[in-house]
């Protein structure tokens, strides 16, 4: 047996990407005993997991697609997450009109008959409300056809969740600290190679680094790449055979306008390419309408193309009362999957499920590749990535514990209660109730401190310290777009002054 060079580091796992599957991974590694480096190059979220459609959902459409375990996994961890992070995870219901030449309502009644109970197949309790059939005229007591055209009269109800996306990721990388990994944002993966049982790697930290060799030699016993988009091109790095696996790259993109109706409920449009577009209350003002399916393959910096701009307004239009025109776009947003290729020519139809593939070349150390998945069955993919390594940590506690809540004791009743806490201190309920929705139970010990000017009810200066202390965040951007959007809901004269408080404290 081979053993690493004493005077370097060494950890047990050594996970490579700061997105939701490499957090969620080092989170439960860190749980189960073992000691983890994480590496990120830029920020954590920094690309596919900030650009999700921000719902945590089994996939209706997937059901047309017979990918019924996927989907039942994904009900299952639906309700699990909603008690890991009820901060960050909200219920929600989608209204999806019908269209008689699309599909017919009898295999949209079966579809949605199986997707309120494939969740609950797996033994994980159902708590959302079931779909049902309903009305989409205007009523007094009736709204589930707000905003939409007077020629859509019937509909159905069922139930998913929504999340904020960038945040889940930090809060179980701050879970993963709390157990003892080192999080290191900013930092990359220079070159691994194998030495007997041990993978022997070379980090750098691509931020100043002052009067500090940037270089850094450690020692793993395994790594995980869980580098997203970058799954393939991060194994030049790795002194490994090259493998057959492929990935897919493929672009969704979205876009935000000022809200299209005044209810609680988003709306899923069909269109007659046979694909959906989601209508999604964010935050208070807006609505988020995507996705697109594009194939790519310059994956390092994706933007919203012109035509997915036109198809996107062009379903929007077809269903809503008040026509959209690139006026009224606020923002815009594109991401990529890097979906395992099955051999689909079709990106719609490509699996969103998560395929690991383990190699220990030569019986050496092992490297475990991260293909595919979606934020949904994230605790999913980092449980079974851990039970694939856990053959060469037989000190590592073999039972899955990811279930549990990333705050302690932070439920529902709970985060009600501490807003209306931090209300009786002097924060506006505007205030109060986006800081706890931001950080759960942690906006107690925050609102204890001079939290400064507050801008727009939505951000503060006491959070540009919490988020560079706590939370890994070093620079305007990290802080104004991944941590808090207050990119998006602040006003531009509150913005530069943010910018020059941020500056500040960031000097």
């Amino acid at each position: 047996m081979s053993h690493p060079t004493r005077e370097q580091k060494t950890y047990d796992l050594l996970v490579v990407g700061g997105g939701i599957n490499g957090a969620g991974i080092a989170r439960d590694a860190a749980g189960r005993g073992l000691s983890v480096l994480l590496v990120e190059k830029d920020d954590l979220a920094a690309h596919t997991s900030q650009w999700s459609s921000k719902l945590i959902h089994g996939g209706l459409r997937y059901l047309e697609q017979y990918e019924f375990r996927l989907v039942g996994e994904a009900l299952a961890e639906r309700e699990v997450l909603l008690k890991v992070a009820p901060h960050l995870i909200k219920p929600l219901q989608f209204v999806l009109p019908h269209e008689p030449h699309l599909r017919p309502k009898l295999m949209l009644r079966a579809g949605l008959f199986l997707y309120d109970r494939l969740g609950g197949w797996s033994g994980q309790k159902q708590s959302l409300p079931k779909s049902f059939a309903t009305s989409l005229a205007q009523s007094p007591d009736q709204h589930w056809g707000a905003g939409l055209k007077s020629q859509f009269v019937d509909g159905f109800v069922y139930s998913d969740a929504q999340v904020n996306d960038a945040r889940l990721v930090v809060e179980n990388a701050k879970d993963a600290r709390a157990r003892g990994a080192d999080i290191r944002v900013g930092t990359q993966l220079v070159r691994a190679a194998r030495i007997g049982d041990y993978w022997q790697a070379t980090i750098r930290g691509t931020q100043s680094q002052g009067a500090h060799d940037p270089f850094e030699n450690i020692n793993a016993r395994a790594i995980v790449n869980a580098a997203g988009p970058w799954v393939k091109s991060l194994l030049d790095n790795i002194d490994t055979p090259e493998t057959k696996e492929t990935v897919k790259h493929i672009k969704g993109s979205h876009i935000i306008v000022p809200r299209v109706h005044d209810r609680k409920h988003a709306y899923i449009l069909q269109n007659r390419d046979g694909r959906i577009v989601f209508v999604i209350p964010y935050f208070e003002r807006f609505s988020l309408i995507g996705t697109t399916d594009v194939p790519v393959t310059d994956f390092a910096t994706p933007q919203i193309s012109e035509e997915e701009t036109d198809y996107l307004l062009a379903l929007a239009n077809s269903y809503l009362a008040k026509s959209l025109t690139r006026k009224d776009i606020v923002s815009s947003y594109a991401g990529v999957r890097p979906l395992y290729d099955d051999g689909d020519s079709n990106p719609s139809e490509i699996t969103r499920d998560y395929t690991l593939k383990l190699d220990t070349h030569n019986k050496g150390a092992p490297l475990l590749n991260i293909y595919g998945g979606k934020i949904t069955t994230y605790r999913k993919l980092a449980q079974h990535a851990i039970e694939k390594l856990l053959p060469f940590f037989p000190h590592a506690t073999p039972s899955s514990w990811t279930h549990q809540p990333l705050q302690s004791g932070a439920t529902a009743a709970a985060l009600r209660a501490l807003k209306g806490e931090l209300r009786g201190r002097g924060l506006t309920q505007g205030y109060a109730h986006r800081l706890v929705n931001r950080y759960g139970m942690a906006a107690d010990a925050l609102a204890n401190k001079d939290m400064g000017e507050v801008f727009d009810e939505t951000f503060s200066e006491a959070e540009i310290g919490h988020l560079r202390d706590n939370e890994w965040a070093n620079s305007a951007q990290s802080m104004l777009q991944r941590r808090t959007k207050t990119n998006l809901l602040a006003t531009p004269q509150s913005l530069a002054r943010i910018h020059v408080a941020i500056s500040a404290a960031l000097r």
